[in-house]
């Protein structure tokens, strides 16, 4: 069902799409992974939103093309915690279709046995669950609920065998065409230890051994930004074998931290006061693993102190 004004939003959205935008739809069962399949999904650029009512899914998608391409991919969860709003899914589904969208339905699905264990392991409630019903009858209730909407998905997948890292994978293959996620965005910080130590580091290395430029009166007033700067601490003969072996690191490390489902990682580099020594080894870090192919975040927390 449409409105007049949905019917103006959506002809104003057909003009503005130049490339089709892509659009999932999560749902099925309670405990088969859809939490960790929108956090996949989440990895790889797609905006998010959790337990949607089906009702609101035009509207919702209508929005996002009037965004002149800042969302593109769209992830929506939607299942039976909605109630009795859920059954319009199907019926909202055909709606998209007819404002020009072309949703694709993911539905998920474990064993009986596995759902029973995970709903254990997590002491979550199943969303059916009263005191009359067993979690096992929710189980099987929400199966048969879901039927129909199963019956329509254009891809079912079941998660039984599945951990974390390998339902992520099967999202990446989905959507990438490639078996693995997107590589991990690294933020490199350089920061100063006088000023404390970055709480959310994940990986930390200390360069106050190198020799320190801040006791050179025509070097102390510039940065590890500035090419004299650089050239006097890479002059230090530790400092080339020093960078080559947190090359060597980062080059062993950082594909190991992303085959565990890590998205996001923290290089921080100190020296005393966050000005020289560190911003110099976070520049050519940085651009280190740029060429091996991660997205970079460089930012330097205390040089202008």
């Amino acid at each position: 069902m449409t409105t007049p004004a949905l019917d103006a939003m959506s002809e104003f959205a057909k003009h503005e799409r130049k490339s089709p935008m892509d659009f999932v739809i999560v749902t099925g069962l309670s405990g088969a992974g859809k939490t960790l399949a929108v956090h996949g999904l989440e990895d790889m650029g797609f905006f998010c939103v959790d337990n949607m009512p089906p009702a609101l899914l035009p509207q919702f998608a209508e929005l996002c093309a009037h965004s002149q391409g800042r969302i593109s991919r769209i992830a929506v969860v939607m299942d039976i915690r909605a109630g009795h709003f859920f059954q319009n899914l199907p019926e909202m589904v055909q709606t998209l279709r007819g404002l020009g969208f072309n949703p694709k339905l993911i539905f998920l699905e474990a064993e009986e046995a596995t759902l029973v264990r995970r709903f254990k392991e997590t002491r979550r409630r199943h969303p059916l669950a009263t005191r009359h019903r067993t979690l096992l009858d929710s189980i099987r209730l929400e199966r048969k609920q879901l039927q129909e909407l199963r019956a329509g998905a254009d891809k079912v997948i079941d998660t039984t065998e599945m951990g974390p890292k390998t339902l992520k994978e099967e999202f990446a293959m989905l959507f990438t065409g490639r078996e693995h996620p997107a590589r991990m965005l690294v933020n490199v910080l350089s920061f100063g230890f006088k000023h404390g130590v970055p709480s959310d580091a994940d990986v930390m290395f200390d360069v106050r051994f190198l020799r320190n430029p801040h006791y050179v009166p025509e070097l102390q007033p510039f940065t590890g930004a500035d090419a004299a700067v650089e050239e006097y601490v890479l002059a230090d003969p530790d400092a080339q074998p020093y960078l080559d072996k947190l090359k060597d690191l980062l080059a062993f490390s950082l594909p190991r931290y992303s085959d565990e489902g890590k998205s996001y990682l923290t290089v921080a580099i100190g020296c005393t006061g966050g000005r020289h020594r560190s911003v110099v080894f976070a520049r050519l870090l940085g651009d280190f693993l740029r060429e091996q192919g991660y997205e970079v975040v460089l930012e330097h927390r205390d040089w202008k102190r």
